[in-house]
């Protein structure tokens, strides 16, 4: 099996939302813009959040309400588990977007 998709994995507490955990907050409307540009030109998107239970339905029906729709939540891709014959804890994708992201450079201190 061959993916030829771009697999993105996103936060959303101070990511997609501007929020005070477990509280919801303004959206992040041109992060959301281009995660929706992407999943049209066929990249995945993967919600990857600390969020459990209620404040994670909370957090997908407010990303629903603003159009954002997920290919896996807090979990692999099902054609990634079928590729590689389990599930990992590891999220496999090809860009990580969060709030706590930080370079390479910044953090060894090199330009």
């Amino acid at each position: 099996m061959e993916l030829n998709n771009t697999i993105i994995a996103v936060d959303f507490d101070n990511t997609l939302c501007y929020s005070d955990w477990p509280n919801l907050g303004a959206p992040n409307l041109p992060l959301i813009k281009y995660l929706q540009r992407e999943k049209s030109a066929g990249s995945k998107i993967i919600l990857w959040t600390c969020r459990a239970g209620k404040p994670l339905e909370d957090a997908v029906r407010w990303c629903k309400y603003y159009g954002l729709f997920f290919d896996a939540i807090n979990d692999n891709l099902p054609e990634i588990v079928e590729l590689y014959g389990n599930n990992s804890r590891k999220i496999t994708c090809d860009i990580y977007i969060d709030d706590r992201n930080m370079k390479l450079e910044e953090l060894v201190g090199v330009s």
